[in-house]
């Protein structure tokens, strides 16, 4: 683990209330400084007061892409780390993160240890240890396709389905089913 690095604020931006509350004071414990939104309305001007080592972002916020509040967060606190948390992970959307300034990229469900364990060592270090040798699953290598497409056409689903061959609504129930793990 880096030693260079020890949190002391955490900035949390999740619009869940009640897991916003419970990691902020899982932090709180650990004895971490936090501040917490549900949205991104005066984000860049709370950054700056607050002035986090850190920030935890959800991917997806009431329905908009947590990806596009990176550049703001890394105006306003230059240094911070970000750490985009999601429930929905896939590799398109952790490429992605990661190219527009994220620190790291974790899957939900999660522990406050290895949220830490993410923040405090050095990028290139995975949060879990080991990642598996196993092959993704079909379900899950069509998930990843389905999110390769999306991204390419910047989150139109019409587009998306027209390119994918695919009834819209169809592609809607697909992107509306959590992702097959393997």
């Amino acid at each position: 683990m880096n030693t260079d690095f020890h949190l002391k604020r955490v900035f949390i931006i999740d619009d869940d209330p009640t897991f916003n509350r419970i990691l902020q004071r899982a932090m709180s414990n650990r004895g971490i400084a936090t501040a917490g939104a549900q949205t991104a309305e005066g984000l860049a001007q709370t950054l700056h007061t607050f002035k986090p080592d850190a920030v935890i972002l959800d991917l997806n916020l009431n329905g908009h892409s947590g990806l596009e509040l990176i550049d703001t967060i890394r105006k306003a606190v230059p240094g911070a780390r970000i750490l985009v948390l999601t429930g929905y992970a896939s590799i398109t959307t952790a490429v992605e993160a990661i190219k527009r300034g994220a620190y790291q990229y974790l899957a939900k469900p999660t522990d406050v240890d290895s949220i830490l364990r993410s923040l405090e060592s050095p990028s290139d270090e995975t949060a879990g240890g080991e990642l598996e040798a196993k092959p993704m699953s079909v379900g899950r290598l069509e998930w990843e396709h389905i999110q390769r497409v999306l991204a390419e056409h910047n989150g139109n689903i019409s587009a998306t389905a027209r390119a994918l061959k695919m009834h819209r609504r169809t592609l809607q129930r697909k992107l509306a089913k959590r992702p097959v793990k393997t």
